[in-house]
């Protein structure tokens, strides 16, 4: 017998002064059973850290991820279905970024493991040509903190200044700095 999801609620509110955008954004999470908190939470940290300042020009979705090899983690579409962004988690392999970048305006990736500097350099070569592709690792020990503030019905505060992200919740705080392997170019 298949497992099912598990149904996540998570309320953000963002501040990202960085960016100038601001606001509350409620997220309902399918977490599939082989997802961790930590991927999980990584990922309510990337549709944090890209949440568009309107949604004149469509909207930031979390996609299937591991359920779907087509679709990212998360993406914003335009309002035609052309994909603008297409963010993935974790170490995904070169041939996916390329192809990523074919069907994307941008592409990006937050690697969340201490091993994410070594699988980087492994690829970075490979994809060289990508100029709208950017890799940031987020450092193990602040993904795990990141981690802890996992629950079945979240409220979190994310804060960001300066590229310093605080995430926040009525029991904790989290500081998060995450570190560019690539940043993609303009």
């Amino acid at each position: 017998m298949a497992l099912n999801a598990t149904i996540h609620k998570a309320l953000l509110q963002i501040a990202d002064m960085d960016r100038n955008v601001y606001g509350e954004y409620n997220l309902t999470i399918a977490r599939h059973p082989s997802e961790t908190d930590e991927r999980m939470m990584i990922r309510i940290l990337a549709f944090a850290l890209n949440v568009p300042a309107d949604d004149l020009n469509g909207k930031l979705e979390l996609c299937k991820g591991l359920s779907d090899v087509d679709e990212p983690e998360i993406w914003e579409r335009d309002l035609t279905g052309e994909i603008l962004h297409w963010i993935d988690l974790g170490q995904p392999d070169e041939r996916r970024l390329q192809k990523a970048h074919g069907r994307a305006g941008r592409v990006s990736v937050y690697g969340f493991a201490s091993s994410t500097p070594v699988w980087w350099s492994g690829i970075e070569n490979k994809l060289t040509r990508q100029p709208r592709l950017a890799v940031w690792q987020i450092p193990a020990a602040q993904s795990q903190a990141l981690a802890a503030l996992a629950e079945r019905s979240m409220q979190l505060q994310i804060n960001v200044q300066d590229g310093g992200i605080y995430v926040t919740t009525d029991k904790a705080s989290v500081e998060i700095l995450p570190i560019a392997l690539k940043t993609a170019q303009a």
